[in-house]
């Protein structure tokens, strides 16, 4: 009877033991499983964060770009401004002009009077003088 107690639990052991076997090697293999996943997932953070790294590169260059365009326009507009102010002055000049060549044109037009007339006055004296 003792013998079959010592075989029995023998027996029971050998069962026992090749259940915790199954577990160890069914927790390794769930281990190997996660280091798998766990491998994976570190992959593609990696691919993430180069991802994300192009993209704060190119967000840069965009914002330097339009920084650019910017500082463009702005000057664009300041030459406009002072093309317009410039225009301003020199339709001002041109308006100055006008009436200044109109000025000459009248006192031009009273010389040319007041010359017909001495000549008028200088012909009549000497018809005088032949005349006397």
């Amino acid at each position: 009877m003792v013998a079959s107690e010592v075989k029995g639990l023998a027996t029971q052991t050998a069962k026992a033991t090749e259940d915790i076997i199954a577990q160890v090697t069914g927790m390794q293999s769930a281990t190997e499983n996660a280091v798998s996943a766990m491998e994976n997932i570190d992959s593609v953070i990696r691919k993430i964060s180069e991802i994300t790294t192009g993209i704060s590169s190119a967000v840069e260059e965009q914002s330097a770009a339009t920084a650019e365009i910017s500082r463009n326009v702005q000057q664009a507009s300041q030459g406009t401004t002072e093309v317009s102010s410039k225009i301003g002055g020199v339709s001002k000049d041109a308006q100055s002009a006008g009436t200044a060549a109109e000025t000459v044109l009248h006192a031009a037009l009273e010389v040319d009077k007041v010359a017909e007339q001495l000549r008028a006055d200088i012909m009549s004296f000497f018809d005088e003088v032949k005349a006397a």
